[in-house]
């Protein structure tokens, strides 16, 4: 029996699972950890975090599922895009990592386009515009801002590939996570000698490029002693979280689309070619799949609008659910069920953290509008439900604008668990939705990855028509759809009837602040 293991570095946890050549989950386990917010739209996070529950999580799968060091044969890893780990010579942390979701380098953005020539340029030599939430402008922060940090950076490293520089000792990175850091020459796969020059960023701080089924390191002494594994087991490339996802959920040919509703919102296609659109519209980027590319549009706090409402609006349902053991959010679907589509008028945007697709706008606030005596907690919860799925459409309609063929749609995240949040996006992405037997995510794309590179599959769809299945089908309600489609349509006016307002609250705040 061939073993991999999947390790999932997200923003609220860490998940480590272990699958046989069947795709068959042998165990899992999961360890949650805070993330810091020391300023107004910052996002950080202790490195030493994501260690500490990789540790904890590979050590309890070995148990649950009853494996010896040997009987795991490669592992894959996975991890929240974009981020940036900065580390000395010694191959220490200087600092808390900046996330994706981190919007405090706006004007890094504009330093960037202006040095490369413009936005157009800048997308020809790497596919992407500059976003806040990508990688390159954080270093161009971190330069700007905290120059002694700066002069002691030897090394920059994504979440996923610090831990795997504390498991192996190794320095090293993959394509599918590089292309989220706006330095990869994403056409030609490998990074940007032209941008880092542009930049003043010494390539030397950025580690060797691997395709993700690759073997690009292996278990050191020092990460079999913290973990349990055996030295000497090999280490993929393994692939970002969305790219990851998207091998989990099948999406490794062109016709199905993953619409993955997890703290961050994603809609993924597979494509063949690279393209090219001068206005960046949708994140451009590496497939985990070798000589594929992928296109996502990325919605910054699509289910983390339903967790922030969970979390500073519903502690009595937290309380209820612990003593009736079942999920909080499912108490506040039931909620939302007694109210039908549209809320009574009542919408939501999601943009608690800024958004990227399709606004670039690190500005943009979260809002309910529409409010009225009539409307309770049903209508504000189903508002956030539908709000969320709104935003998800935005990344669809462009991905059919562009040309990419949609024959199906599978959805997975904490939005396909629940029956009420898959009806709302099969009637609002006007489509059915299917969900698959694992909803595993990530840490099962990266496991299968593992097999792929460790000889199990010849290649990744290969892996995938084997391992993978689909289980639920949830119908688009045509009598709904056309309701949907026009509060849509309203939905994205919002929008651009208070872009003016939400840039002169952040100016607000800010001169506040001075």
């Amino acid at each position: 029996m061939s073993v991999t293991l999947g390790i999932d570095i997200g923003t609220s946890g860490t998940k480590t699972l272990a699958i046989d050549e069947s795709g068959r989950v042998l165990a899992s386990a999961s360890v949650e950890y805070p993330c810091s917010h020391p300023r107004p739209g910052w996002s950080e996070q202790d490195p030493e975090l994501w260690w500490t529950a990789t540790i904890a999580t590979v050590k309890q799968v070995l148990a649950k599922a009853g494996l010896k060091p040997a009987d795991v044969a490669g592992i894959g890893l996975s991890g929240q895009m974009h981020g940036s780990v900065f580390l000395d010579s010694g191959g220490e942390v200087i600092r808390p990592a900046l996330l994706w979701n981190d919007q405090r380098t706006a004007a890094e953005c504009v330093e960037i386009e202006q040095r490369a020539g413009g936005r157009e340029n800048l997308i020809r030599m790497v596919a992407n515009p500059a976003l806040t939430g990508f990688t390159a402008p954080k270093l161009l922060w971190l330069r700007n801002h905290e120059p002694r940090a700066w002069e002691r950076v030897r090394q920059v490293l994504l979440p996923k590939d610090y831990i795997r520089y504390r498991l192996t000792g190794t320095y090293a990175t993959e394509v599918s996570d590089a292309s989220g850091t706006l330095l990869l020459d994403v056409a030609n796969r490998r990074w940007s000698r032209e941008l880092l020059s542009k930049l003043e960023i010494d390539p030397a701080l950025l580690p060797p490029c691997y395709e993700s089924p690759e073997v690009s390191a292996k278990v050191s002494g020092l990460g079999a002693a913290a973990t349990g594994l055996a030295v000497g087991t090999p280490v993929v490339g393994g692939g970002g979280d969305q790219p990851a996802g998207a091998v989990g959920n099948g999406i490794v040919r062109p016709g199905a689309v993953a619409a993955t509703m997890g703290t961050s919102g994603v809609v993924f296609a597979h494509t063949q070619e690279l393209g090219f659109d001068p206005l960046g519209r949708l994140q451009r980027g590496c497939h985990a799949v070798p000589g594929a590319w992928h296109v996502m549009g990325v919605v910054l706090a699509a289910g983390g609008s339903l967790q922030w409402y969970r979390n500073e609006l519903a502690k009595a349902e937290i309380e209820a659910a612990k003593t009736l053991g079942v999920d909080p959010y499912f108490l506040l679907s039931d909620e939302a069920a007694l109210v039908g589509p549209g809320a009574e008028g009542l919408f939501f945007l999601p943009y608690l953290t800024g958004e990227r697709t399709p606004h670039f706008d690190p500005d943009a606030k979260g809002a309910w509008i529409g409010l009225t005596v009539r409307h309770g907690r049903p209508h504000l919860i189903r508002s956030i439900l539908e709000g969320a799925a709104y935003a998800m459409r935005d990344s669809l309609e462009l991905i059919r604008e562009m040309g990419a063929s949609i024959e199906q749609v599978r959805v997975s995240g904490g939005g396909a668990r629940n029956p009420l949040w898959r009806q709302i996006q099969a009637d609002i992405y006007g489509h059915d939705v299917h969900t698959l037997e694992s909803t595993e995510g990530p840490a099962f794309g990266v496991a299968l990855l593992a097999q792929v590179g460790t000889g199990g599959f010849a290649s990744v769809p290969e892996a995938c028509d084997a391992t993978i299945r689909l289980a639920e089908r949830t119908e688009r309600d045509p009598k709904v759809q056309p309701f949907y489609d026009s509060a849509y349509a309203l939905y994205r006016q919002l929008y651009r009837d208070l872009r003016g307002s939400f840039a002169a609250i952040s100016n607000l705040v800010k001169s506040y602040g001075a």
